[in-house]
């Protein structure tokens, strides 16, 4: 489930908006952009001519009071236009973060002494509690705290926090015990230990992080500043070698018309990089806006941004390219002992396994062979559970011994019961591993009977998201805990491009240092405390929602939807960041020079006659020609402001042929949209009479 997307022209995020664009006038705000700051000094400087120009009652330049009071004030719509592009990108992630507060009330704990759970507990508010306490919550009741579990099973509300109605279950240990403050409890009851201290809970992460005013400039972003810093000073200088030719020019043996003050501005303004100015603050913003929209939190533009560079990704084998749960598919029995003895022994050893894996078994028992679930309490038999040393389950029934497990695990049960195993039984483990199968053996006493295929069972449609992200020039790696012949079989199946069987959290470290060794960046998902450290290393990591605290703390994103393929969309949204930027700088700079081309005739036609033949757009006169061009650099900003909240559409295409297809569209468009645009309004400020 998505977060309903918050429309563009919302009445009210549209008034807030148009206010907060008057608000940031002040110039603390504007020096934060230094395109726009030049921008507004150029608005300051033409306003304060043309009072002079008013108060005097006689013209302190060559332009009439008009022209002056026209140029500043559309120069003062385009620091209002990009202001208000970027108060309407923080303006939806100010009202997304509202929307996560409202969540926020007042909640009553009750607090359990450490010393037993037994004791009275003392009900105070939520506020009071600090980290490593513990409370207690029952069905009904809203969990006051981010915490782990630390006794009991419950099924618990999180729609609030992640959108999905359905519920989800909690319990102690493993990597389901995390749970979030302002989710509710539907059955049952927990003891939960908090993990924080309030102000600090993930919720208040959550606002905090969609707070788009708060967000820090990326290092991509910071180095187009930089780039368009320079370019300003370019044409600021460029524009300064002119003042000797302008009428405030202390002497001047020129014998032509002299440049007024107010053109020189808006020359300036014009060909610096105002588009992209005005829009770079809105694009990252959104950013961060889209990947809440997919359901995940960005801990900052930093990570939207990496996502779109990374060419190495990690991702888990279960539930990300398999369905996750591994189901019973085949019995194959050793020479001497027939399927449906093998399968009889099998169900036995799995009645009391409430795993999807002994299920299946059981059901697969049943469908062959029509054997039907027997009650193992009714039948005296004793249970053996799973254990991560054993590494095998069974049944002790009337003096049988039967167990299902590892192939090695049951090799030394077998001979620690004086019996041998055999040969066939270990090709077939080798069979079933190289099918991309996991092979369990099934043996009674000291006698190997045979072995159970359970067959991991790859995605639909993920094989051609592989190509689509092979397509765009990103590695998949495949981790699993799987051994190298079952891990290699699914690998193959799945598309990817390598893989890390007998995965341990030390290998994915040092897998992901390998990559970023190799000047790669690397993301990667996991949900488990085990993922912590390969999470913190790692440049993208998209924690899970329902995973542990230590994996949401080493992540930089967190998919509040818990869903493993959900990296290969935050991908795709930074590489929709990044075009989206590109493609606009791309505009931005060839829009400055069809520009040139409107406003260098018009502006030094009186001074250098011979410049009427770059007036290729037939202007009307000089002073149409510089007003168009003007009113067409603000009105190109609001033309754009959609296309920099929604993003560009991204394809998965070679670096080639996506700066190819940039330059044709954006930068054909840049140069071919002004001379149109330009044309437009100077014919429309001739037909009203206004030059």
């Amino acid at each position: 489930m998505r977060r309903k997307p918050f429309s563009l022209f919302d009445p009210v995020l549209f008034r807030q908006a148009v206010y907060q664009a008057f608000v940031k006038l002040d110039p603390r705000a504007q020096w934060r952009n230094p395109v726009m700051f030049v921008v507004w000094l150029g608005s300051l400087l033409t306003t304060i001519v043309c009072l002079v120009q008013a108060m005097t009652a006689a013209p302190q330049s060559n332009d009439p009071l008009w022209f002056t009071a026209s140029i500043a004030l559309w120069l003062w719509f385009t620091v209002l236009f990009a202001n208000f592009a970027e108060a309407l990108a923080e303006g939806r992630s100010k009202a997304q973060a509202a929307s996560l507060r409202g969540l926020q009330q007042t909640v009553w704990a009750r607090k359990l002494t450490l010393a037993k759970y037994g004791a009275p507990a003392q009900r105070i508010n939520a506020d009071q509690l600090r980290k490593g306490d513990l409370v207690q919550v029952e069905a009904g009741d809203t969990i006051p705290c981010d915490g782990e579990v630390v006794e009991g099973v419950a099924s618990v509300d999180e729609s609030a926090i992640t959108g999905e109605s359905a519920p989800v279950i909690r319990e102690a240990g493993g990597d389901f015990s995390s749970v979030t403050g302002g989710t509710r409890i539907l059955s049952d009851w927990l003891v939960i230990r908090a993990t924080v201290n309030p102000g600090e809970t993930f919720l208040d992460r959550m606002i905090a992080m969609v707070e788009g005013a708060q967000r820090r400039k990326t290092p991509n972003e910071i180095a187009l500043t930089i780039l368009l810093i320079a370019l300003t000073l370019i044409f600021v200088l460029a524009t300064a070698t002119l003042l000797p030719f302008s009428q405030f020019a202390v002497l001047s043996n020129h014998a032509g018309t002299l440049v007024s003050l107010t053109i020189l501005v808006a020359l300036l303004v014009c060909l610096i990089p105002t588009t992209i100015g005005g829009l770079l603050s809105a694009i990252g913003v959104a950013g961060m806006s889209r990947m809440l929209a997919a359901n995940v939190i960005a801990t900052s533009g930093r990570a939207v941004e990496a996502a779109g560079d990374v060419d190495v990704l990690l991702l888990d084998k279960t539930g990300t390219i398999t369905l996750g749960n591994r189901q019973a598919s085949r019995f194959l029995p050793v020479a001497g002992v027939s399927e449906q003895q093998l399968a009889d022994a099998a169900q036995l050893a799995s009645l009391a396994d409430e795993t999807p894996e002994g299920r299946s078994i059981v059901v697969l028992a049943k469908l062959r062979f029509n054997l039907r679930e027997r009650d193992i309490h009714a039948l005296g038999a004793t249970f053996v559970p799973f254990s991560a040393q054993s590494r095998m389950s069974g049944v002790n029934l009337d003096g049988r011994l039967i167990r299902k497990g590892a192939a090695d695990a049951i090799r030394r049960h077998v001979e620690a019961n004086g019996g041998e195993y055999p040969r066939r039984a270990q090709t077939l483990v080798e069979q079933v591993a190289r099918e991309g199968g996991t092979p369990l053996v099934v043996s009674e006493g000291s006698r190997v009977l045979g072995v159970i295929a359970l067959s991991d069972i790859v995605k639909g449609g993920i094989k051609e998201r592989f190509v689509e992200l092979r397509r765009m020039g990103i590695k998949t790696v495949m981790v699993t805990g799987d051994n190298r012949l079952t891990a290699a079989a699914i690998a193959a199946e799945a598309g990817v491009d390598d893989f890390l069987a007998e995965a341990t959290p030390e290998t994915k470290l040092a897998l992901i240092r390998q990559y970023q060794g190799e000047g790669r960046l690397v993301a990667m998902t996991g949900d488990g405390t085990n993922d912590a450290p390969a999470l913190a290393q790692a440049d993208v990591a998209v924690a899970m929602n329902s995973g542990t605290q230590a994996a949401k703390e080493a992540g930089n994103m967190v998919d509040l939807d818990s869903n493993p393929t959900k990296l290969i969309e935050v991908v795709h949204i930074g590489k929709q960041m990044l075009m989206t930027r590109g493609s606009l700088t791309t505009f931005s700079i060839a829009n400055d020079v069809a520009k040139y081309f409107a406003i260098i005739p018009a502006a030094f036609a009186a001074t250098y006659p011979q410049l009427n033949a770059l007036n290729l757009m037939q202007l009307s006169s000089p002073q149409s020609a510089i007003l168009s061009a003007v009113i067409f650099n603000a009105l190109i900003i609001i033309a754009l402001i959609p296309l920099a909240l929604r993003g560009v559409h991204y394809r998965p295409l070679r670096a080639d042929k996506l700066l190819g297809r940039n330059l044709l569209i954006y930068g054909g468009g840049g140069l071919i949209i002004p001379f149109i645009g330009i044309k437009i309004i100077d014919v429309l400020l001739t037909a009203c009479g206004l030059v």
